[in-house]
C-alpha cells in the first residue's frame, strides 16, 4: 500500500517527490501543484509552472543582454589595443611630450601664483591693518531743562534739523514772571534808596555847614564878651552863658560832622549802580531774568534732533533729559584693533573706510589718536584676573579715525554704523601718543550768554529809571550880602 501511494505520487521523471503538503510550497517552483483530487490546485500549479517558466526566460534575456554589454567593452578594448598597437614611437614620444607641457603649464601657474600672493603680502599685506570691529561715533548733546516747569509747546521732532539759539521747549511762564516782576520793584527801590542815602549825605553835609556857622559866630561871641568882663562893661553872667553856647555849638557841630560821616560811608566812592544794596537786587533781578529765560529751552549747537522724550502737559525737573542734539558734520570712526595689531599704528596714518550704507564709497581719513585703554578696563565690571581665574584674552583698543569733512559732507553717516577701516601703516615714523595739549575749545556756545547780556540790559533801564536827578545848588543873594 505504501508502495502504491509512493508510485503514484512520483512525478513525471520518475522520482519519487517529497509529502503532498509538507514540501509542497519548497518544490512547488520546480514541480508544480500535483495534489490528487483537486482541479483547481492542478490549473494553479500550471500556472505558477508557466510563470517560473516565463520568469526563467526572462532571466535567460536579461543574461543574453549583460553579456552582449560584456562582449561590446572586450570589443572596444580590443580596439584601444590595436590603435596603440598601430601607433607608431614618434606619435606615442609627441604625446608624453604634449603631457609634459601641459603638466608644466599648470604647475608654473600655481608657482606664479604663489609669488604673487608672496610678493602681496610682503608690499602690500603686511602693510596694512583692517578691522571690522569699527563704528561711527560722534557727539550725543543732551538737551535738559534748567528750571522746573510744565511743558506748553516743543518745536522740534525726531530727525528735524535744529541751529543753534532755536526754542525747543517752551515752558509755563507764570511762575518765573512773578518772580522776575517781584526782582523788578526790589531793584527799584534799591536804586530809589541809594539814591536817598546819597541826598541824606549831601543833607548831613550841609547840616554840618550849619553847625559849623553857629559854633563860629557863638565862639566870636564869647571872645568879644570875654575880654570886657575884666572892664566890668559885662555882666560876668552874659559871659558864662556865651561860654555855654560856644561849647553846645561846637558839640553840635561834631554831632553833625559824625551824622554826615555816617551818610557818607552808605554812599562815598560809588556810584549808584556799584551800592552794595544795588548790586544785590540787581542780582536778583539777572538771576530771575535768566530764570524766565529758561522757559525757552533753546539748543546750544546746529545739529539734528533724536531721542524726543517730551510731550506737551508734561511736568519736567532741572535736569531732566528732553530731547538729544547730534551735529553729524562732526563725525568720527572708533576702530578697535586688537592688541596685536596696534605696532605699526601710527598717529597721522592714512586710513581707508567703507560702510554697509555706502556700498560704493570710501571714506577718507587719518588716524588722530589712541585711546588711554581698553574696553573691558573702562567696562562698568572690569575684570578682576588677580583673582586668580585667570583667561588668556586678546585685548581690543579704539582707535579714533577722524573723517575727511568733504566726504562727510556728500555721503552723510549716522551714529552707531559699523564701518571697515584699512590703515596704511608704510609711514611708521609718527608718535603713539599725542603730545601737544589742546589750545582751542573743542566745542563751545553762546546762546547762553545772550541771557546775561539781555538781563544787565534791562537792570540797566531800570536803574536810568530810579535815579532821582541831582538839584541845582542854592546861590546867595548878592543883594542880601551887601546888606
Amino acid at each position: 500500500m505504501t508502495n502504491a501511494d509512493d508510485d503514484m505520487n512520483a512525478g513525471p521523471d520518475g522520482d519519487t517527490p517529497p509529502q503532498q503538503y509538507r514540501y509542497r510550497f519548497k518544490y512547488l517552483h520546480k514541480y508544480g501543484d500535483t495534489a490528487p483530487g483537486s482541479v483547481a490546485h492542478g490549473e494553479a500549479g500550471g500556472h505558477q509552472q508557466k510563470d517560473s517558466s516565463a520568469k526563467g526566460d526572462s532571466n535567460k534575456n536579461d543574461a543574453g543582454d549583460d553579456k552582449e554589454a560584456d562582449d561590446k567593452k572586450d570589443d572596444d578594448k580590443k580596439k584601444d589595443g590595436d590603435d596603440d598597437k598601430k601607433k607608431s614611437p614618434e606619435e606615442k614620444r609627441k604625446e608624453k611630450k604634449k603631457k609634459i607641457l601641459v603638466m608644466s603649464i599648470i604647475a608654473a601657474v600655481f608657482v606664479l601664483a604663489a609669488l604673487t600672493w608672496l610678493l602681496l603680502y610682503i608690499f602690500v599685506f603686511s602693510q596694512r591693518e583692517t578691522t571690522d570691529d569699527s563704528y561711527v561715533k560722534g557727539d550725543m548733546v543732551t538737551i535738559s531743562s534748567r528750571v522746573a516747569g510744565t511743558v506748553v509747546e516743543f518745536t522740534a521732532e525726531e530727525t528735524d534739523r535744529v541751529h543753534a539759539g532755536q526754542v525747543l521747549v517752551r515752558l509755563d511762564p507764570a511762575d518765573a514772571e512773578v518772580a522776575l516782576m517781584n526782582a523788578q520793584g526790589q531793584l527799584a527801590q534799591a536804586v530809589r534808596e541809594a539814591e536817598t542815602n546819597i541826598q541824606k549825605a549831601k543833607e548831613a553835609d550841609a547840616a554840618v555847614a550849619q553847625r559849623r556857622a553857629q559854633y563860629q559866630n557863638q565862639r566870636d561871641d564869647y571872645a568879644r564878651r570875654h575880654p570886657l568882663l575884666d572892664l566890668h562893661a559885662v555882666a560876668k553872667e552874659d559871659v558864662d552863658n556865651s561860654r555855654k553856647q560856644t561849647e553846645a555849638a561846637l558839640a553840635a557841630l561834631q554831632q553833625a560832622q559824625s551824622q554826615a560821616a555816617g551818610a557818607h560811608a552808605q554812599v562815598d566812592g560809588v556810584d549808584v549802580r556799584d551800592v552794595p544794596a544795588v548790586v544785590q537786587a540787581r542780582s536778583s533781578f539777572r538771576n530771575a531774568w535768566i530764570n524766565s529765560g529758561r522757559n525757552a529751552i533753546v539748543s546750544p549747537i546746529d545739529g539734528y534732533a533724536a531721542r524726543r522724550q517730551v510731550q506737551v502737559g508734561q511736568r519736567v525737573q532741572a535736569g531732566q533729559d528732553l530731547l538729544t542734539i547730534v551735529p553729524l558734520s562732526d563725525l568720527w570712526v572708533d576702530a578697535n584693533f586688537k592688541e596685536t595689531q596696534l605696532e605699526h599704528i601710527r598717529i597721522g596714518q592714512p586710513v581707508k573706510i567703507t560702510t554697509d550704507i555706502y556700498s560704493d564709497m570710501t571714506y577718507h581719513g587719518k588716524v588722530i589718536g589712541l585711546n588711554a585703554g581698553t574696553g573691558s578696563a573702562f567696562s562698568l565690571l572690569p575684570a578682576e584676573n588677580a583673582t586668580g581665574n585667570w583667561i588668556k584674552v586678546v585685548q581690543r583698543l579704539p582707535v579714533r579715525i577722524a573723517l575727511n569733512p568733504d566726504d562727510l559732507r556728500r555721503h552723510p553717516l549716522r551714529i552707531g554704523l559699523s564701518a571697515d577701516v584699512n590703515v596704511d601703516t608704510h609711514d611708521r615714523d609718527g608718535s603713539v601718543l599725542v603730545s601737544q595739549t589742546r589750545e582751542k575749545p573743542l566745542a563751545s556756545t553762546d546762546v547762553y550768554e545772550r541771557e546775561v547780556k539781555d538781563a544787565d540790559g534791562h537792570a540797566e533801564a531800570i536803574i536810568r529809571a530810579n535815579l532821582i536827578p541831582a538839584p541845582e545848588p542854592a546861590v546867595a543873594d548878592r543883594s542880601a550880602r551887601s546888606h
